[in-house]
C-alpha cells in the first residue's frame, strides 16, 4: 500500500503525469486502510482521499469531491462503469486484491475490461494471484495488457498451456498445465509486467531472541481488585462494576486489569 503511494505521489506532483486515480479495493480496506496508511506518512499527507461508500447518493457526492484518490468497494464497480456510462474520468487505477477480479465471467471483470483502455496506468495488487491455479491469471494480466502476453481470451490461454485434467465424458472439471516447462513459459511471458517475492527472496532475519521477562507488581489496591475479580468473577472500580460472565471473560478482564 505504501510503495504504491510513494508511486501515485511521483506521477501526481513530481511528474505531472496524473490528475485522478481510483483505487478498487474490498469493502473494509476501501472504508479505512488506504486512508489509514496516507494518515501515517507525512510524505502522503498531501494526497486528499475521497471515499465512494454508502448510498448511492453518498456515493455520486463523494465523486463529485476535490481529491487526487477515490476508494470505491469491489460490489459497486458495474456501478460506477454505468455511472459513468463507461468512460471514466481516471487516469490511474488501482486493483487492490486482484484475485476478486479473477474470474472473466463476472460482471464486475467485464465492467472493467470495457473500461480499461480509459486508465493511462493500471496497478493490480495481490499476495495470492494463483489461489487456485495459474488459470486464475487469465483475467488479471487481461486487464493489464488487453490478452498481448497470455492471449486474447481464455480458451486461447487455456488451449496453449493446459489439458483437462479431471473429466465427466465431454464435461472438463478442471486442468492442469500441458507441461513442466508451461508454468515457466507463462512466468517469462509475464515477468516484464508482474513481481513476486517468495520468502526465501528477502527474509534473512536473524533467529528469534528469547524473551525478555521484567516482572510489575502491582500496588496494593490493584492488587486487591486482581484477585477479587480472579476469585468472584466480579469487582468493582471507580464505582463502576466489572463482571465476566465466563472462564474466557475472566482471563481478558484481569489482563485488562494488568495493564
Amino acid at each position: 500500500t505504501s510503495l504504491t503511494l510513494a508511486v501515485l505521489v511521483t506521477e501526481l506532483f513530481d511528474k505531472l503525469t496524473l490528475n485522478k486515480i481510483l483505487i478498487i479495493a474490498p469493502k473494509k480496506v476501501a472504508e479505512a486502510t488506504w486512508q489509514e496508511e496516507v494518515e501515517k506518512w507525512d510524505e502522503f499527507k498531501c494526497l486528499r482521499i475521497s471515499t465512494v461508500l454508502g448510498t448511492a447518493k453518498e456515493r455520486i457526492q463523494a465523486l463529485q469531491k476535490e481529491a487526487e484518490v477515490y476508494v470505491i468497494n469491489r460490489e459497486n464497480v458495474v456501478w460506477l462503469c454505468q455511472h459513468y456510462k463507461y468512460k471514466l474520468p481516471f487516469d490511474m487505477l488501482v486493483l487492490d486484491e486482484s484475485t476478486s477480479f479473477k474470474d472473466s465471467k463476472s460482471k464486475r471483470w467485464k465492467a472493467l475490461r470495457k473500461v480499461r483502455t480509459c486508465f493511462k496506468k493500471i496497478v493490480l495488487l495481490t499476495g495470492t494471484p494463483r489461489p487456485n491455479s495459474l488459470m486464475d491469471l487469465w483475467a488479471q494480466v487481461y486487464l493489464l495488457d488487453g490478452g498481448k502476453r497470455l492471449g486474447r481470451t481464455i480458451t486461447e490461454y487455456r488451449n496453449n498451456y493446459f489439458i483437462p485434467d479431471k473429466c465427466n465424458g465431454a464435461v472438463v472439471y478442471s486442468y492442469k498445465l500441458r507441461n513442466e516447462r508451461a508454468e515457466q513459459e507463462i512466468y517469462n511471458l509475464i515477468s516484464d509486467i508482474c513481481i513476486s517475492l517468495k520468502s526465501e527472496d528477502y527474509k534473512n532475519l536473524p533467529d528469534r531472541l528469547p524473551p525478555v521477562v521484567v516482572p510489575v507488581k502491582l500496588e496494593s489496591t490493584a492488587m486487591k481488585h486482581y484477585k477479587e475479580l480472579e476469585r468472584e468473577c466480579v469487582t468493582e472500580i471507580a464505582n463502576s462494576e466489572i463482571s465476566a460472565l465466563s472462564a474466557a471473560a475472566v482471563s481478558n478482564k484481569l489482563l485488562q486489569l494488568a495493564n
